[in-house]
This record gives C-alpha cells, structure tokens and sequence, in this order.
C-alpha cells in the first residue's frame, strides 16, 4: 500500500478536515481559558483548532506549526489575522523556548506521531508554570462512526485491511492511555473526557468521495486497492451504513479530549 499521507490541506478538508473544525470549538470551550493568552497549536494541520481558539478564547497570538509544508500553506491561506503564526516544525523538537506559551494544545494528531511520550514533553516545557496543556484525539476504536464503519467493512473483504485499522493501530486514542501520557510528561490535575459531535453526511456520495482522496490510511487504503475490490467495497459500505429516511446517513464522532497543568514548581 502507498505510504499515508498528510500533505494536501484541499484534499484533507472533505475527508476529515471538515469534522476537526466540528469537535474543535467543543474542546476549547472545554478548556474554558481566560482571554489575552498565548497559545500554541502543535500539529495545527489545515487550521481547525487554531481558528477555533481564535473564535472563541480570544487569544493574545497563536503559534501553529506542523510537520506537512502543504498545511502550513493551507493554513496561512485561509487564516490571514496577525494574532496566527505558522511554521513547519516537528512535534517532538519544537522550535520555541521554555515557557513560550500559556496554552499548548494539539487537536488530532498524537496517535500519528512515532513517539507522542517526546511530544508531550515538549509541548509541557513550552508551556509556562502553572499554564494548561490539552489535546483530543478520535476514539478510532469505537466512537469515531465514519472511520469505524469504514475499517469494520473493508476488514470484512480483506484480512490485510484489519492490520491497517486505526482502531487497532491506535491504543492510544482512549482516556487511561491519554491520561498516564499526560502524566508521564510531569503534568498535573490531569481530566480526560468524551466530546461527541454529529457527523451527517447528505447522502452515501457525500461519505464515500473523501476516502477517495488519499489523505491519510483509510483513504490511502482505498487508493491502492484495483478497480474491482474498490467497487466491491464501495458497495459493502454502501449496503451497511445507517440511512435516514431523507437519504442523509446520520453518523456520529468521539474524541477524548484531554488537559493538564505544568507544575509551577
């Protein structure tokens, strides 16, 4: 199968871009911060979470940087305030000094990362004493409906589909493995909890076509499979998935979202 990718912010947006700009606002409403902060966005992508602390924590400036080139551009494109700066950057070396920031987040983006325990290091030693780190990231494994109905059929038509499955590649993504990963990097009063947001789709059209795009390992997948097992699978999905009865297939979508305090001593 041709690597993941997560390079292409247009082609990101419809498959999964336009439901990070859903659970985005949820979570940091949940973080429920004083206005005039600084904040960081570690593995911003296309832009969801920083617009989001934009729109709602009133933000004295936000950082946002990410490993893809082709975000980056895409965010610097569609976010044009001067309180939002963004840059290419490794979550696990980030490019700012100790204690830059009051808030660091990250919003989708732990699990993907080969050593996540470094990152959230990192996002805590940029974090000031006493200031808040957070992230969320999708309940893969049971909650995350459009991704999981996905895997459950393309597991169903081909064993090799199973090893691919976020769900099982992904551990992570549930609230005691986020919660010692927190921990582990020094941080206190450390919550987890579900944020659940409705994801629609107005037909099986609407749902099928972003996983022909190739942003990221469902729709890889689907790209490196022949034109027949496509078209079997396309039809599998279609037969199985829920379906209102004005045609809309009403799905919905978990995060757990997650929060600590840098210790001030």
């Amino acid at each position: 199968m041709d690597d993941e990718v997560w390079a292409d912010g247009a082609a990101y947006e419809p498959y999964a871009g336009r439901w990070s700009r859903v659970v985005a606002p949820s979570f940091v409403r949940w973080l429920n911060l004083p206005p005039g902060e600084r904040w960081s966005d570690i593995g911003c992508g296309t832009g969801a979470l920083t617009q989001a602390v934009l729109d709602l924590a009133f933000p004295e400036e936000v950082a946002g940087v990410d490993t893809s080139e082709g975000y980056v551009r895409y965010a610097r494109h569609t976010i044009t305030t001067p309180r939002a700066h963004f840059a290419a950057a490794d979550a696990t070396r980030l490019p700012f000094p100790d204690a830059a920031a009051d808030v660091v987040v990250s919003g989708l983006v732990l699990n993907f990362l080969p050593d996540p325990a470094r990152a959230v290091t990192e996002m805590a030693r940029t974090t000031r004493p006493g200031g808040t780190v957070g992230a969320y990231v999708w309940d893969y494994a049971e909650g995350m409906q459009l991704i999981r109905c996905f895997w459950d059929a393309a597991g169903a038509l081909d064993r090799r589909a199973r090893e691919l499955d976020e769900g099982a590649r992904f551990p992570m993504c549930r609230p005691e493995p986020l919660r010692t990963l927190f921990g582990d990097a020094g941080l206190r009063d450390v919550q987890v909890e579900a944020v659940d947001v409705p994801t629609s789709f107005e037909d099986f059209g609407d749902y099928w076509a972003p996983f022909l795009g190739g942003q990221g390992p469902a729709p890889a997948y689907v790209k490196s499979l022949a034109e027949e097992p496509r078209a079997e699978l396309r039809d599998h999905l279609r037969a199985g998935l829920p379906r209102a009865a004005d045609g809309t297939v009403p799905l919905t979508a978990r995060a757990w979202a997650v929060r600590g305090r840098r210790p001030i001593r």
